[in-house]
């Protein structure tokens, strides 16, 4: 089923809290973001949706190979790094509306360019 087909109403809040502590190995190769409140389908559209708003090689021209993603090396999708929960409560932020980021900043400094002297 494509995500265009989902029904919307079925789309929850879910809060992507950092799980992992400041020293963590982990963090070595992401960037702690903080806190953030998606709308998805599910814990796991979750982790997706909030990766999906980080930039990605495949929109821009440093691809490190042709059809190559590194959206799945987002920090958001590491369960060592982010847990994820659904909003029960919530806390003043709209129940309805697109699936995506609600609240939180999703840097598209994920990708740091090079530059050779």
């Amino acid at each position: 089923m494509q995500e265009n087909s989902r029904p919307q109403d079925r789309l929850k809040l879910y809060r992507l809290v950092p799980v992992a502590r400041a020293g963590d190995p982990n963090w070595d190769s992401a960037e702690n973001r903080g806190e953030i409140i998606v709308r998805a389908f599910s814990p796991a559209d979750a982790r997706i949706t909030a990766a999906e708003a980080e930039l990605d090689f495949t929109e821009i021209d440093a691809a490190p190979a042709e059809g190559n993603s590194t959206r799945d090396a987002s920090a958001f999708r590491n369960a060592r790094l982010y847990a994820v929960v659904e909003m029960l409560d919530q806390r003043g932020v709209a129940a309805t509306g697109p699936r995506g980021v609600v609240e939180g900043i999703v840097s598209v400094g994920t990708i740091k360019p090079t530059q050779i002297l």
